[in-house]
């Protein structure tokens, strides 16, 4: 396809093509409703005129009779200018008057009337003319014609069509070049990102495509594309690391777990021994399954699946039911749990995934919300309304994260130095984000001087949509 065909095809060619006969036919209306006009309002002046010469002839008949009125339509024929007499016999021969010839069926039908006629010889030959006459038949049979030469209605008809024909003229061509420039310039924009897109297809994934910053349509449609190829881009990097801590983070537990079934396999140990080493290998394969539980868990939040489940909830109450249920493991590690959430915080989600996003929270803060060898402070548990949104807080008074790491933190299998020698994978702040961004909130790491603090942002439902 060329060039010229791709422009001709553009949606904005075509529009400024519909726009252009839109305007062009509104343009045609009111040119014509002003033709129409101005030739109504020059027919009204010249029977105005007609009327007034009628009204100066009458009283010339009705002061002298017949022969005074053929008087004054001599004089008055003889005068230049656009007005039209003429006296006839009842046969139509001519008495006095400007006018040559004349239609008999005119004349025969008294009255207002447009007609053609010819000049008498005596001025402009016989060329035919138009001209607005009213007739008047007088006594004896005598004919009376008094009319208004249309010419200069018909020029000012022809200055307007001509100035309408061109005008029309110049529209249309500053239409299709305004389309022709109008659509280059889209086309050329639409050219540059699909050739971006062909490149971030080929596999350029940080490539984006260019935002000319004007907010139009297409800037609008390049942010989004852009937000979309960054959101492909984070699961494309998420990707890549699930396999390379996959491999390289379950390769220990894999390698225990082979060597406690060949140690087994190879000992002569008792029967206790032999069983000892079986109950490990189930362990540590329940750990393994565990693991890929929650990649699948977050692989299904990031996808989007669970919507279909989710409906109104009050998270109140769950929260204190997860309180609850932590609450002896932490007065066991010596970490009192100290639990806050009024009812009435009504959310839109799922219950059961907001549950295990909260409960993977406490267990972290239980794990780590003391430093190694020293006392722990209590670990709070908040629920507040925030405007039109509730705040779900864990905060404890451990180590905290450093702000550098608080991001990183996220990924899967992500664990700091610190975190290293105590048991878990890395993966529960990465369910917690991903049920998080399920249920269209927000997820922050804060510092709770000393300790950290991790708030999580939720929409809450209207009154109206509750129960």
């Amino acid at each position: 396809m060329s060039k010229v065909q791709k422009l001709f095809r553009t949606t904005a060619f075509k529009l400024s093509i519909a726009y252009l006969a839109v305007f062009a036919a509104c343009a045609v209306v009111a040119l014509g409703t002003i033709a129409w006009s101005a030739r109504r309002v020059l027919d009204d002046q010249i029977v105005s005129t007609i009327d007034a010469e009628i009204n100066g002839l009458a009283e010339q008949y009705n002061a002298g009779g017949l022969r005074r009125l053929i008087g004054a339509v001599e004089r008055r024929a003889a005068e230049p200018g656009a007005s039209l007499y003429l006296v006839t016999t009842a046969n139509g021969e001519h008495v006095v008057g400007n006018v040559g010839d004349v239609p008999p069926a005119v004349l025969a039908a008294p009255g207002l009337g447009e007609t053609v006629y010819g000049r008498s010889r005596e001025t402009e030959g016989r060329d035919a003319h138009r001209a607005i006459v009213r007739i008047f038949t007088l006594p004896g049979g005598f004919r009376l014609l008094v009319g208004r030469d249309v010419e200069e209605r018909d020029r000012l008809r022809g200055v307007i069509g001509r100035t309408f024909a061109t005008s029309l003229a110049v529209v249309v061509l500053l239409g299709v070049v305004g389309g022709w420039v109008v659509a280059g310039r889209v086309l050329k924009r639409v050219d540059a990102m699909t050739e971006t897109a062909g490149t971030i297809m080929a596999g350029d994934l940080d490539r984006r495509l260019a935002v000319a910053g004007n907010g139009d349509e297409l800037d609008r449609l390049a942010q989004n594309l852009n937000l979309m190829l960054e959101r492909i881009g984070e699961l494309m990097r998420g990707l890549r690391e699930v396999s390379d801590n996959i491999a390289h983070d379950l390769k220990t537990p894999l390698t225990r777990l082979r060597n406690r079934a060949d140690e087994a396999l190879r000992g002569t140990g008792s029967p206790d021994a032999l069983r000892g080493a079986l109950e490990g290998v189930i362990d540590d394969s329940d750990g393994l399954i565990r693991v890929f539980d929650a990649l699948l868990i977050i692989a299904h939040l990031e996808a989007g699946h669970a919507r279909a489940i989710m409906a109104p909830f009050d998270l109140g109450p769950a929260v204190r039911a997860i309180g609850e249920l932590y609450e002896a493991l932490a007065e066991e590690r010596g970490l009192p749990l100290a639990v806050s959430a009024p009812d009435g915080l009504v959310v839109d989600g799922n219950r059961e995934l907001v549950g295990q996003a909260l409960a993977n929270l406490i267990d972290n803060a239980i794990k780590y919300g003391a430093a190694e060898g020293a006392a722990g402070g209590t670990i709070a548990v908040t629920a507040a309304r925030a405007g039109a949104e509730i705040v779900l807080t864990v905060a404890d008074r451990g180590p905290g994260i450093p702000e550098a790491e608080r991001g990183r933190v996220l990924d899967r299998f992500v664990r700091l130095e610190d975190a290293r020698s105590r048991p878990g994978f890395g993966l529960g702040l990465s369910l917690v984000n991903a049920v998080v961004r399920l249920h269209q909130g927000r997820l922050v790491l804060e510092d709770n001087a000393p300790g950290l603090r991790v708030a999580i942002t939720l929409p809450a439902v209207a009154a109206e949509r509750r129960g």
